[in-house]
Order: C-alpha cells, then sequence, then structure tokens
C-alpha cells in the first residue's frame, strides 16, 4: 500500500528538489499582515508545517507554497485538510488527486 502524501512532506520533498534550506524557503514565503504589509514566514513555522506539527494558518500560505514550488495550488488545498476526510481518504498519489479532480470537473460540466 503506498504512503499517503502530507502537506508537510511535499513541501519539503519539493523545498529540497529546489536546493532551498529551510531559512531560504522561509524568506520566499510571505503573508498578508493585517497591516497589509507582507511578512516571511519563520523557519520554525516551516519546520513545523514539514514535520505535521503545524498545518498552513490560511488559504493565502497554501497559494505562497504553490508559486514559491511550483506545484499545483488545488493539490496543496487538498493536503492541508480543505477536503473532506472520506474523500481524502481514497487519494494516495497526486495522480490519483488529478484523476479524481477531472472526473468531478467533467461531471460538473454536465450539470451546469
Amino acid at each position: 500500500m503506498a504512503t499517503t502524501e502530507t502537506f508537510g512532506s511535499v513541501i519539503s520533498a519539493a523545498r529540497r528538489a529546489k536546493g532551498y534550506s529551510q531559512k531560504e524557503l522561509a524568506e520566499r514565503v510571505k503573508l498578508v499582515e493585517d497591516s497589509g504589509m507582507l511578512k516571511s514566514i519563520s523557519p520554525q513555522y516551516l519546520n513545523d508545517i514539514e514535520h505535521d506539527r503545524r498545518s498552513p494558518s490560511s488559504e493565502q500560505l497554501v497559494q505562497q507554497f504553490s508559486k514559491v514550488l511550483e506545484l499545483n495550488a488545488d493539490y496543496l488545498a487538498f493536503l492541508a485538510d480543505r477536503w473532506p476526510e472520506s474523500l481524502r481518504r481514497q487519494i494516495k498519489s497526486e495522480q490519483d488527486f488529478a484523476t479524481l479532480v477531472t472526473a468531478f470537473r467533467k461531471q460538473a460540466g454536465k450539470t451546469r
């Protein structure tokens, strides 16, 4: 049985594939503060995310990881537990996810 990917494991693997240290990636990922200013996340926060001790605090953060690491934003949102657990248990890889989303979009197009 295949091991299910987690948000943290995907971020960690993509970071390593890009050759970034945790500090370098943390500096590239920006959050919008209440004041509207951009602020980098901390390397410790990134470490906690990569080890699945914390999850991204917002959709904007998921989007930032997607942009910086050139990853599929929908897949990252799924991994960040923004999808129903019953659906999440069925998906073991990005390919499973892509197949499901394609089928969903085809079906949704028929109902419009």
